[in-house]
């Protein structure tokens, strides 16, 4: 999906940022942060706007309300937007509500996108601050788990530790337990509801 956007974002019709939550990073990728680097990639190679420049020349670390502050006054400036935030579920749970909030935000413009994956159970938080997000069953192809175990075993560094019975039952077991996995889309009509927040199938 980035990669397609991104495509598009060479037109100049678009802006796209991203990021991933790795919660092994929990203490770099605090909200501020978060919103620093969505700002960061918004501006890109574009002159910076010179209200922001001046407040950066100053020397001091903007707080959270300069830097939704700054991100409005750059979206508003852009003619589409899309911001994707990766893996949701690996934020920090007590500092989700404040990125939530603060992605709520900034989303004034109503060319504004903003899709964010994660496992099911960050849903009920994303739909106290998206109300419009709509939530959309999916369930993985068994094809798919299984041309994507077999593809891992392929690459397997010792291949001479698995005969084919346990290679059989390792592509057997992992299929069935993924099947019963149920995993949730939200998605979103372009033309009218604003956050679209994909859980997909992590294997």
């Amino acid at each position: 999906m980035i990669d397609g956007l991104y495509d598009q974002a060479r037109n100049g019709d678009l802006a796209v940022a991203w990021l991933y939550c790795d919660y092994l990073a929990p203490q770099e990728q605090t909200v501020i942060n978060v919103m620093g680097a969505i700002l960061k990639q918004l501006i890109g190679r574009r002159e910076i706007p010179k209200e922001i420049a001046e407040e950066s020349q100053g020397g001091r670390r903007p707080l959270l309300a300069d830097l939704k502050r700054m991100l409005r006054m750059v979206i508003k400036s852009l003619p589409q937007v899309f911001i994707c935030i990766d893996a949701l579920d690996e934020y920090l749970p007590k500092d989700l509500p404040v990125l939530l909030e603060s992605l709520r935000d900034i989303r004034e413009s109503p060319t504004t996108r903003i899709f964010l994956t994660g496992r099911p159970h960050v849903k009920e938080a994303i739909l106290r601050y998206f109300s419009k997000a709509v939530v959309i069953p999916v369930s993985p192809s068994q094809d798919d788990i299984r041309s994507y175990i077999e593809m891992r075993l392929d690459r397997d560094d010792e291949p001479e530790v698995m005969d084919n019975n346990l290679r059989a039952d390792i592509v057997k077991i992992i299929v069935e337990k993924m099947s019963d996995m149920c995993v949730a889309k939200f998605g979103i009509s372009p033309t009218n509801i604003d956050v679209c927040s994909y859980l997909p199938l992590r294997i």
